[in-house]
């Protein structure tokens, strides 16, 4: 396993990056869109668990679970968009249905506690949820351009399941974050007085 001995290489300062399998591409590439929008998620989640940490919540335990595996997912994830389909090699991780189905599990367990929304809600409330509501939009954008990439280029089967699936799941771990804090939601006014 490669280590970081040098963080800065100088090999990127032509406008290029590389990826695991070693071509250079733009860093404009919609790969690269793609891989670092990813990167941004996974980033805004670290402040997401960073807040949590910090919570007086019978939850934070249970978050900081989630969070990290799906950190973990996440960084896979962006290794599997920066590796092109005739350079994955046996044992590489990717994004498989089994994720996508742990999200789906987490969906419906978190709903149950819920119950029904029948409002529309605005993102807020505590510093945690504040957080994943957040992630939730970087999530979308990081589908998006996943969709983008997969027009022109392949990428793997769950990419984009596991992406449209994982917004869900930080929009409904944001309402389980206030609940477990105290804190309601806040209700979006069709009319503001």
């Amino acid at each position: 396993m490669p280590r970081l001995t040098k963080i800065y290489t100088r090999t990127g300062d032509d406008g290029t990056t590389g990826l695991v399998g070693g071509k250079r591409v733009s860093k404009d590439a919609p790969r690269i869109w793609a891989c670092g929008t990813v990167d941004e998620l996974n980033s805004s989640l670290g402040l997401a668990r960073a807040f949590n940490a910090q919570e007086d919540s019978r939850a934070r335990w249970r978050i900081e679970r989630v969070l990290a595996r799906i950190q973990n997912d996440l960084f896979n994830l962006g290794a599997e968009l920066a590796t092109l389909p005739e350079d994955f090699r046996k044992g590489m991780p990717r994004i498989s249905r089994v994720q996508v189905a742990a999200l789906e599990k987490l969906l419906d367990e978190l709903n149950a506690e819920l119950g029904p929304l029948k409002e529309f809600i605005l993102p807020g409330g505590c510093k945690t949820a504040a957080a994943l509501h957040q992630a939730r939009t970087i999530c979308r954008r990081a589908e998006r351009f996943c969709v983008r990439l997969a027009r022109g280029e392949m990428i793997g089967e769950f990419v984009v399941p596991y992406l449209n699936r994982l917004s869900d799941a930080l929009f409904v771990l944001a309402r389980w974050a206030n609940k477990a804090c105290g804190v309601k939601d806040t209700f979006w006014q069709k009319r503001w007085p």
